[in-house]
């Protein structure tokens, strides 16, 4: 039963903070507020420049970069297991996968900013 009010609870704030979040901006809105740019200045060209290739390219990297590390941090505790032949198998095999991917990209030119 306390799990029943707990939520209940939980989803009326929710649904709460949400509506206020919402409706509270829309009650004192005026032209400059609603402009692209909230600091004063009228702008001078288009706000929806379009990104370069290049910065998602090297974010998904990034991203593939970071999922190694995240992969590889329990090795020090995993080495307490039986098998441990398997264990850096397994291990050496995902840093050759992302190593080759690395240099894959690399020799295709994928980390260089300019064009």
């Amino acid at each position: 039963m306390n799990i029943m009010i707990s939520l209940m609870i939980n989803s009326l704030l929710t649904i709460l903070l949400i509506s206020v979040a919402f409706w509270l901006p829309q009650i004192n809105a005026y032209s400059e507020k609603t402009s692209p740019y909230e600091c004063g200045f009228d702008p001078t060209e288009s706000a929806r420049l379009p990104f370069s290739m290049k910065f998602f390219l090297i974010a998904i990297t990034f991203l593939l970069f970071d999922l190694e590390i995240a992969l590889l941090l329990p090795l020090p505790w995993a080495s307490q297991i039986n098998n441990l032949k398997l264990m850096l198998l397994i291990s050496l095999m995902l840093i050759m996968v992302l190593a080759l991917g690395l240099m894959y990209e690399w020799l295709q030119k994928g980390l260089e900013w300019t064009e």
